[in-house]
């Protein structure tokens, strides 16, 4: 009775044991299912840079650099995929031992399946993802970000040179050098208008999330019965190349095509004001756009100055463009700096203390932290993760 018993206790151990097996298989396949369409663009990325190393010996100079820099690009994708391979083939050795009689190997396997699930699971909802977002082309440009006044009179120029001071103090945080280069003052001790360069690697790309109309809803200082007023403030954050006044054709514009202008500056300046020809305006006629700058002392510096911008709001127009014709519609980016829309919400009204970023719903009640602070950080993280998940969603769908 006693070896039945022992007997029917081996078989039972077996198939708990074999059906331990079938799960954990099971829920492998189900892990490389649900992630098929990341492993299938990772693997057309490693086809292609497999083709690009065959043919990186038969090309000229230009395309073999061009080349080389393909599969540089390509290269951290590749060792991640050689993990991935690697695990998954350690994980096909280490799932029939799951089954082994010995108790000491059975668990040795165990904790070894769990190291490699948790490795290709990572590869997957992690590392792959990252890794199939293409290098950002604006990734080396500092900016120059351009604040202007709108609805809500002396509040929103108030308003406006609140959020200076957090771009400024965000700048400082990342050790980027920040300067007032344009800014317009109204009788209130508020700013109608204000353009600021930061200047340092991937300043560009931090901010340029800020593109769009910022919204405040509080109470202002001279409102005396308490009422909630409501402004808002226009920003545009342009990409700024490091070149100062061109002495011939630019890339992005011609000079026969900028109508320039001097004339005396106007208001708050020194003793040249209104005496020397100092302020400059230019105008790129195919696009009508137009900077004034007169800040400055001297016409040069005015000039130099007035082509930076117009250089950066060109730049601007080029990205957006480029982006719209990728992508066949204007989305990530291009969606978020469009110039009208509502992208967040500063409230204060009642002690909300709340912040809302309304391209992704996304609601903290951090308001102080925000404007004193360097919290801005938490929003240009989530815009920036929810950028880059649309980018590698692009990038599935054309890798089918």
């Amino acid at each position: 009775m006693w070896s039945a018993l022992r007997s029917r206790g081996r078989v039972l151990a077996n198939l708990q044991r074999a059906y331990a097996t079938t799960a954990t298989t099971s829920a492998f396949r189900k892990l490389e299912k649900d992630g098929a369409r990341i492993l299938r663009a990772v693997q057309r990325r490693i086809d292609i840079r497999n083709e690009l190393m065959n043919k990186a010996q038969d090309v000229t100079s230009q395309e073999g650099i061009a080349r080389a820099r393909q599969i540089k690009e390509l290269e951290p994708l590749h060792e991640a995929w050689l993990s991935w391979t690697k695990a998954r083939e350690s994980l096909s050795e280490v799932l029939p031992l799951l089954n082994d009689p010995d108790p000491t190997m059975r668990t040795l396997a165990s904790d070894e399946y769990t190291n490699l699930s948790e490795t290709l699971s990572k590869h997957i909802t992690s590392t792959f993802p990252t890794l199939l977002v293409p290098p950002s082309p604006t990734r080396s440009l500092s900016t120059l970000v351009e604040l202007k006044a709108g609805v809500g009179g002396s509040e929103a120029a108030l308003f406006l040179t609140d959020l200076l001071r957090v771009y400024v103090r965000y700048a400082g945080s990342c050790g980027w050098q920040s300067s007032i280069v344009q800014s317009s003052e109204v009788s209130s001790g508020g700013l109608r208008e204000a353009i600021v360069e930061i200047k340092g690697e991937g300043a560009y790309d931090a901010l340029r999330w800020e593109s769009g109309v910022h919204r405040v809803q509080r109470v202002p200082a001279t409102e005396a019965s308490g009422r909630v007023h409501t402004s808002t403030v226009a920003i545009i954050v342009l990409p700024l190349s490091e070149e100062g006044e061109p002495s011939g054709d630019d890339s992005l514009f011609k000079m026969e095509d900028v109508k320039i202008e001097v004339m005396r500056a106007r208001g708050a300046g020194g003793q040249h004001v209104n005496k020397t020809e100092s302020a400059v305006r230019l105008t790129h006629i195919p696009t009508g756009i137009t900077v004034s700058m007169q800040d400055e002392r001297s016409q040069h510096q005015n000039k130099r100055r007035a082509f930076q911008v117009l250089r950066a709001r060109l730049m601007d127009i080029k990205i957006t463009q480029d982006i719209a014709d990728r992508r066949e519609a204007r989305r990530s980016i291009v969606r978020s700096a469009d110039r009208s829309e509502k992208i967040r919400t500063y409230n204060y009204a009642q002690g909300s203390d709340r912040v809302t970023d309304h391209r992704i719903g996304l609601s903290m009640m951090n308001l102080q932290s925000v404007m004193e602070g360097n919290a801005i950080q938490d929003f240009l993280d989530a815009l920036r993760q929810n950028w880059e998940q649309e980018i590698m969603g692009e990038a599935i769908n054309d890798m089918k």
